[in-house]
């Protein structure tokens, strides 16, 4: 039997009202929760003010808001599910001649589209916003601007020494922005009065200096002297350079090609960046995934009946794909699991079990 276009829509819109209803109630409580927590930390900041913490929450809300889609589509789909067999929709489409595999194609459908959209739309909206926060965060929380970026020119940083501020430029580099190739410092004193330059073959980041080779110094107010050793100051250390790249959560997905070139160009690892490129594209598929898991809990219960057995099944689920998430990522980050198979593997384990369980279900 062919399920018809009647009912599909209606299978979708029961569908989509529920998942969308369980993602605002999964916002609200973010926001509150991230809320509370910026007013702690924004508590004894100057210039903080209520306003700017609401506003900064709400940057915060789509980037771990999408964290939770897929919960949401995991709860949202069982509640829709469960809904229709209590009202004997199910049993009725069901005594129609109607598998399970129609009744749950409308469903599939919608959530592929959705994470079509997460990826394309959501995503770089959401990268946007948690881009603005961070700005904020560290200008009003760390009481620190950014210092590092990184383009198709290089590596550019920006340091505080004992006579003002000093801009490092590298063409290549190694060791996670440690060791810098090719590289020139810009000296500024105060009020950004210009001092000189600084060029040399390598630098070395050390406890408090850079330590330079083949080095030329030029001051305004000094003749070019060679160097072949010479020290730096810097108030940077490893950990801020390293920690200070951009965080994968603020790159769109459009830009994240561009951003792996340009970052294994210069020599940085863009492993993670690589891993986060295809967890994004691995959305829709991870939102199928949930419609399958949901249908094979919540639909047991139209033939065996337990509904305490689902919510467990359901939560079991939820921390399964919790679990196998966060474990990939690990694996994928160390190098141990290759990148594709580390960002889909969550998605193509957990759809298996579900597709598993409904041949059981449908024909034993």
């Amino acid at each position: 039997m062919n399920i018809s276009w009647t009912l599909s829509r209606y299978l979708a819109r029961q569908f989509v009202t529920v998942v969308l209803i369980t993602f605002a109630v999964f916002l609200s409580l973010i926001f509150m929760i991230e809320l509370v927590e910026l007013l702690r930390r924004g508590a004894d900041k100057p210039g903080v003010t209520f306003g700017l913490l609401v506003s900064m929450a709400l940057m915060e809300l789509p980037r771990i808001g999408g964290k939770t889609l897929p919960f949401a589509f995991l709860f949202g789909g069982m509640a829709a599910f469960l809904r229709l067999s209590r009202n004997n929709e199910l049993v009725v489409a069901r005594a129609a001649g109607v598998s399970v595999w129609q009744f749950i194609a409308p469903a599939l459908v919608v959530s592929f589209v959705i994470g079509a959209f997460v990826v394309t739309i959501y995503n770089p909206l959401s990268a946007t916003l948690a881009t603005q926060y961070r700005k904020l965060e560290s200008k009003y929380f760390d009481q620190q601007t950014s210092f590092l970026a990184l383009s198709s020119n290089g590596l550019w940083l920006r340091q505080a020494d004992s006579t003002g501020q000093s801009v490092v430029h590298a063409l290549r580099m190694s060791e996670q922005g440690v060791d810098l190739y090719d590289v020139t410092i810009f000296l500024y004193g105060n009020a950004n009065t210009f001092l000189g330059r600084i060029d040399a073959q390598e630098a070395v980041l050390g406890n408090g200096y850079w330590a330079l080779d083949d080095v030329w110094v030029l001051l305004t107010n000094d003749q070019p002297r060679h160097y072949d050793t010479y020290r730096q100051e810097t108030s940077l250390t490893a950990e801020q350079v390293q920690e200070s790249f951009a965080r994968p959560d603020t790159i769109s997905f459009w830009d994240l090609p561009g951003f792996i070139q340009t970052a294994e160009a210069a020599g940085f690892s863009a492993r993670r960046y690589h891993l986060h490129f295809h967890q994004i594209l691995a959305t829709p598929a991870l939102l199928c995934t949930m419609v399958l898991v949901a249908a094979a809990f919540s639909m047991r219960t139209a033939r065996f009946g337990g509904l305490i057995q689902v919510v467990l099944g359901g939560i079991f689920s939820g921390f399964l794909v919790y679990f196998l998430s966060d474990l990939s990522l690990a694996l994928g980050l160390s190098g141990i699991l290759p990148t594709l198979l580390a960002a889909w593997a969550p998605s193509i384990v957990v759809m298996l079990l579900g597709l598993a369980v409904l041949f059981h279900l449908e024909d034993g």
